[in-house]
């Protein structure tokens, strides 16, 4: 069987249609596969339906996960937390009332994880594989198909959904049994925390300095302090643009996931905790949409204000 016959006999369901889940349904619908998806909110449910139509993508819609699941070969979750997760999973509606014996379920909503692991056992009593894949790269790596995916399992979970997700990831790493890949998350999330807030810090000093702040980035973009928030968020921090999908809001759920794990293993994150206070005082001000970027909104350009 050639390739692009055994992508077309491969069913998918996905799960959740936000600003990831969205861009990576129609990469999926895009390279071939029978794609059934559903979200919980039926008014964006009919944008996306709109949008696909448009570009001519044969994506069918469910009432609910556990339509959308039945006889899927592998089901995709991206929600909002635990919580959600858990909703769209289990019971009479959630996708593993839906799902066969034998098919896989990869979850890429960055949740607890313990939540991983329930989820994973929960889907062994029912004869079905488990991957805990959240992602990194925001809207834009959703958008390219550029995404960053971490992920536990079983090495034979893994061989089946990774030919699948590289539809729309630049890379996939296998780190893991189950929770590993939610662990990795947040580790993830941890560097972009602390690295933000001495951007933060370095972009007001540069304003305050008066310095040119193309030259300033070119001078020291260059060196050690390189790093993808640098190359993306110098320039739109600077010029208080806060408008690139990630939310305060978000990032504050998955520090919290990060520090309990941390007081689990009897870990002290005292800079994580810090920065999470930083954003908590940014959502208190009504900022909680805005990216994560919008930490420097904390330091005015002005010392005397």
């Amino acid at each position: 069987m050639s390739e692009s016959a055994n992508i077309v006999s491969i069913k998918i369901a996905f799960i959740g249609l936000g600003v990831m889940g969205g861009p990576m349904t129609g990469h999926l619908a895009r390279a071939g596969y029978q794609v059934t998806a559903y979200n919980r909110s039926p008014e964006r449910a009919a944008k996306w339906r709109e949008a696909w139509a448009k570009e001519g993508l044969d994506i069918t819609f469910a009432a609910t996960p556990a339509e959308a699941a039945s006889g899927a070969d592998i089901v995709f979750t991206c929600v909002g937390n635990d919580e959600d997760l858990e909703s769209v999973t289990l019971g009479n509606d959630g996708v593993l009332a839906g799902m066969s014996e034998g098919a896989l379920l990869v979850d890429h909503t960055t949740v607890s994880a313990n939540m991983a692991r329930k989820l994973a056992a929960e889907a062994r009593s029912h004869g079905i594989e488990c991957v805990d894949a959240p992602v990194s790269g925001g809207q834009a790596g959703a958008e390219n198909g550029q995404l960053a995916i971490m992920c536990g399992g079983s090495e034979t979970a893994m061989a089946r959904a990774a030919p699948v997700m590289d539809c729309y990831a630049k890379s996939i790493v296998h780190v893991g049994d189950i929770g590993a890949g939610q662990t990795a998350k947040m580790a993830n999330q941890m560097c972009i925390a602390g690295v933000l807030a001495g951007l933060s810090e370095a972009v007001r000093l540069a304003e305050a300095a008066g310095l040119d702040m193309d030259k300033t980035y070119q001078a020291i973009s260059g060196g050690a302090a390189q790093s993808w928030q640098m190359d993306n968020r110098w320039a739109s921090m600077a010029a208080d643009n806060f408008d690139f999908g990630f939310a305060i809001d978000w990032m504050r759920k998955d520090l919290s996931y990060a520090l309990d794990e941390a007081k689990r293993l009897g870990l002290s994150s005292p800079v994580t905790a810090l920065v999470d206070q930083f954003y908590a005082e940014i959502q208190a001000n009504g900022g909680g949409r805005q990216d994560t970027s919008a930490l420097i909104t904390r330091l005015p350009r002005n010392p005397k204000d």
